[in-house]
């Protein structure tokens, strides 16, 4: 192989690696997550995947040009309240915004639920006597006694990191900025996100909370980030480290925690990114992508091609108004515990065993049942071969605990074991019939994308439950989202506000607003990236009596012939139209929020050749499964298949990473990459082939 690229994908049970060279051949390997310190787990992995390379870490380090990481440091902090001790600044009168949210509750039927809590309590918000008018200008100057006591304040409070959130800021980060600098000649050592810089657009609560999550992950994200930076150096790195964004852009270290906020889905992103690349290749233009890993399952859509962002995601409870892709996650991977309920029903997640102590089958410690350890009593797994034979499965462990369940329920393990992978399945189904359904999105006209390394054992019966014709398996499917990472562009983006109807707003302004909001992300990109630079614009915009907006696409409107303006008000109109299925021309366009995106495209590697992943099972093999009845079902090394070739089912195609079932009936030809293209049996409305 050639000079390198490598992306990394840190997930909650496993790293998956991959380098792929000039020639798109990849190889990829998969080592256990340390959730202690990821960055021992990066560095293992990357000791391994040199070693398959049959190359010294350095060796390997040294002819690659670019490292892409997924990193679940920010998630894990929200996820797991472990982010750091925050204090908040805000206008005098306004620190409560944080704590009363939008006034509205998770499930507002439910009048026992309890106030969420803050991330920030009461004793750590101070108010700062200062305020701006909408427009930006002046109303009461900032009070230097006020922030000198709330700066004393901070300091004797013990906190690690400072959000700055004025009233109006948007507008002019002038107090904002004042305040940052006092913040960092008394406290230098502390980490201050300001709202200006995070989030400058309209709507307090949003800013704010968006604010105090940058400044909650922000201390963890880059001391991670900085020490794999320097561990990857000292080990001999030549090239850059780039970290994948929520919005499925890759940016440096620097930016990535200057912005923590915006990693929160920096591993899905990946996935995101590499299921385009999947559609790309296969000519596919609409596909739902699967992804089940250890501990989670990430559920998206593909259609025509692209991913959509959203500016309206959250997580952990936490309002998070950075635009992120369309990701719905849910609690069910391999790890996933089953248990039994105080009514006798049997539940499946969303308790994960994680990576440690993990499954039973793991040998770790683990006692629960979980998903793979019924995998592995059904004869889905094998015990020998799991990870390519480097982590041998405990069988025993695994026949214990689903027995343990089983007595409790009064079943057998056959039973038991195919009632935790008959009700992971039916939960997937239904994370994916929210995910497609409630847009106006009928799965069945899509292909099912299956990746992740739990993926292949539930794709088959998850697509069956759905209606779905067609499930597609790549070769680098346990990996894709490190794999798609390869495949991410260099993205900046800049936003501003500026409310007034649509129709106000003449052509020449509408230009000079986004010209601004161009240069400034050009210039910062460029920072950055001496390739070509191409621009993307959209708007936030909504119908004068509506509580939201909705983002438009501005890339296909003619942006310098006269009549701009109205183009981009009919542009509005077919957009909600879309979504919405009507446009109420007659109304008045509220123009909210203008938006460019500064996008530095990289080479895309090729097909995902894997080159040479060693499967120690012989072809034409055979085991034991059970499928409603024990039976002997062929087990094909998925090295060894050839383009062209045809399997009926029940069948297995076990490869290094990721093993893959298919049922009586089911037909999985192999495709000229070398993947999967399975087909259902008796499943209506299959896309051409």
């Amino acid at each position: 192989m050639g000079p390198l690229r490598i992306g990394i994908d840190v997930g909650g049970t496993f790293t998956d690696l991959v380098a792929v060279d000039d020639d798109g051949r990849a190889i990829f390997a998969k080592s256990p997550s340390t959730p202690a310190d990821q960055s021992l787990g990066v560095m293992a992995g990357l000791s391994d995947l040199a070693a398959r390379l049959g190359a010294t870490l350095p060796a390997m380090l040294a002819r690659t040009g670019r490292i892409v990481h997924g990193t679940t440091v920010a998630t894990n902090a929200l996820l797991e309240r472990k982010g750091a001790r925050v204090a908040l600044l805000t206008t005098q009168g306004h620190r409560d915004v944080l704590e009363m949210r939008e006034g509205l509750k998770g499930d507002r039927y439910d009048l026992r639920s309890p106030p969420p809590r803050p991330l920030v309590p009461r004793q750590r918000r101070f108010g700062i006597r200062e305020r701006l008018r909408p427009d930006g200008s002046v109303l009461t100057p900032l009070d230097a006694a006020s922030l000198e006591a709330a700066v004393a304040a901070v300091a004797t409070s013990g906190a690690e990191s400072v959000a700055v959130c004025y009233l109006h800021a948007y507008r002019n980060p002038a107090h904002e900025i004042a305040t940052v600098e006092a913040l960092r000649r008394a406290l230098p050592d502390v980490f201050v996100s300001r709202s200006s810089d995070v989030l400058p657009q309209i709507k307090e609560y949003e800013r704010v909370s968006t604010t105090v999550v940058n400044a909650y992950v922000g201390p963890a994200v880059r001391l991670y980030l900085t020490n794999l930076e320097r561990r990857l150096s000292e080990a001999g790195l030549a090239g850059s480290l780039f970290i994948i964004l929520s919005h499925g852009g890759m940016a440096p270290v620097e930016e990535a925690w200057r912005l923590a906020a915006a990693t929160v889905l920096s591993g899905p992103a990946g996935g995101i990114a590499g299921a385009r690349r999947c559609a790309q290749l296969l000519g596919i233009p609409d596909l739902v992508p699967f992804d089940m890993g250890g501990t989670s399952t990430d559920i998206s859509l593909i259609a025509g091609g692209a991913a959509a962002l959203s500016a309206e995601r959250g997580l952990a409870g936490e309002r998070i108004a950075l635009r992120s892709l369309d990701i719905a996650s849910i609690a069910a991977g391999g790890g996933s515990v089953a248990w039994i309920d105080s009514g006798g029903t049997l539940r499946v997640g969303p308790e994960s065993a994680g990576a440690v102590p993990g499954p039973a089958c793991y040998g770790r410690g683990g006692e629960a049942a979980a998903v793979t350890d019924a995998n592995l009593v059904l004869g889905y797994l094998d015990a020998a071969r799991f990870a390519g034979g480097r982590h041998p499965l405990d069988r025993p462990a695994a026949e214990a605990a689903i027995d343990r369940l089983g007595e409790r329920l009064g079943l057998g393990r056959d039973a038991t074991a195919a009632g935790i992978h008959r009700l992971i399945n039916l939960k997937m189904a239904d994370g994916i019939r929210l995910m497609t359904l409630r847009r106006g999105v009928d799965p069945r006209r899509s292909a099912l994308l299956s990746f992740g390394g739990a993926a292949g054992l539930h794709a088959v019966e998850v697509a069956r439950e759905l209606e779905i014709a067609r499930v597609i398996v790549p070769t680098v499917a346990s990996v894709l989202s490190a794999w798609g990472m390869l495949a991410s562009d260099l993205r900046y983006e800049v936003s501003r506000t500026h409310i007034g109807e649509a129709g106000a707003l003449d052509d020449a302004r509408l230009r000079a607003i986004f010209a601004g909001l161009e240069a400034a992300a050009a210039a910062r990109l460029g920072s950055w990236f001496d390739g070509p630079i191409r621009i993307e614009r959209s708007a936030e915009m909504r119908y004068g009596e509506q509580i939201f907006e909705i983002d438009v696409p501005l890339d296909d409107v003619a942006w310098e012939a006269p009549g701009l303006s109205g183009r981009v008000h009919e542009a509005f109109h077919r957009r909600h139209e879309a979504l919405y299925t009507y446009a109420s021309r007659d109304q008045e366009v509220v123009f909210v929020n203008a938006r460019a995106a500064a996008v530095g495209a990289v080479a895309p590697h090729g097909e995902a050749a894997p080159a040479g992943s060693p499967v120690r099972a012989g072809a034409g093999s055979r085991r034991r499964a059970f499928l409603g009845s024990w039976r002997e079902v062929p087990v094909h090394p998925v090295e060894a298949l050839s383009p062209g070739a045809v399997h009926e089912g029940p069948a297995i195609f076990e490869a290094d990473t990721t093993t893959v079932l298919i049922g009586e009936g089911d037909r999985a030809r192999v495709n000229a990459l070398g993947w999967l293209d399975i087909r259902l049996r008796d499943a209506p409305g299959a896309p051409p082939a």
